[in-house]
């Protein structure tokens, strides 16, 4: 079974580009393009100064590393073939396979993405300090493992209403541009504000990630424990989900929409 995920996460890494050196190369300058965009943003809205004490870069990476992990996680999951593929015809594949290759897949593109990038801005322009990368590394893998969870969930209810499915997701990771609060620092916000972004399990595990990162911050008005437990809770009812519609798929269910 571990064979049959490894070739299906080669498999899913090539797909979007037929090299798997040009895929991730396109993953890499979405995630440059997004660090460029903000830290321009920041710069010209005169917004540098809000930030945590430190290196701005390693500020604005933090969050859109966790971001892009997270919501990549979501849409290769959600995306992942379900029991009406061709691909299920073929012993001895199966829809647990297909979703652990999805996201392992994601998380590997993501995390050769992190290091190529980090070891890029530590060679040419300046030495990184993280105070504490194994924390730091959590978080990034719980963002990953709750980008999980949610596609899942997202998955086991495509086949009822794929075009529902297909909105919800796209919202759900637009709305992470903002809710994911990447752009700014929990400590920060009142009270009235907070309550907007604190049901969001990404939101949590970023500023967690930034109190790892720097060494003078320490965040309380988030939890890593929230995120790690909604994201147990959110894959246990994506695992039911999706037997249960595994179950009772039919073919014409896609002819009809």
């Amino acid at each position: 079974m571990a064979e049959l995920i490894f070739h299906n996460v080669v498999r899913s890494v090539r797909q979007g580009h037929s090299n798997a050196y040009a895929a991730i190369g396109k993953n890499m300058m979405q995630v440059l393009v997004f660090v460029l965009v903000f830290y321009m943003m920041f710069s010209i809205l005169g917004l540098r100064g809000s930030a945590i004490r430190g290196d701005f870069l390693l500020y604005i990476m933090s969050g859109i590393f966790l971001f892009m992990v997270h919501i990549k996680t979501v849409g290769a999951v959600a995306g992942a073939e379900g029991p009406n593929s061709a691909m299920m015809k073929h012993a001895p594949m199966n829809t647990i396979v297909a979703i652990l290759s999805a996201a392992f897949g994601s998380l590997y593109t993501q995390l050769l993405t992190l290091i190529l990038i980090l070891f890029g801005y530590h060679v040419a322009f300046k030495p990184i300090y993280i105070d504490d990368w194994g924390g730091a590394f959590a978080m990034l893998m719980l963002a990953w493992f709750t980008g999980f969870a949610v596609g899942l969930v997202f998955l086991s209810i495509k086949p009822w209403a794929p075009t529902v499915v297909g909105v919800a997701t796209t919202i759900y990771q637009r709305a992470n541009m903002i809710a994911s609060g990447k752009m700014f620092v929990a400590n920060t916000l009142p009270g009235y504000m907070l309550a907007m972004f604190d049901w969001n399990p990404l939101f949590h595990a970023i500023d967690q990630c930034r109190g790892f990162v720097f060494k003078n911050y320490f965040p309380h008005n988030s939890n890593w424990h929230y995120s790690l437990w909604l994201g147990i809770v959110l894959v246990m009812i994506g695992l039911m989900g999706e037997f249960y519609t595994r179950r009772h798929v039919s073919a014409s269910w896609y002819a009809r929409r």
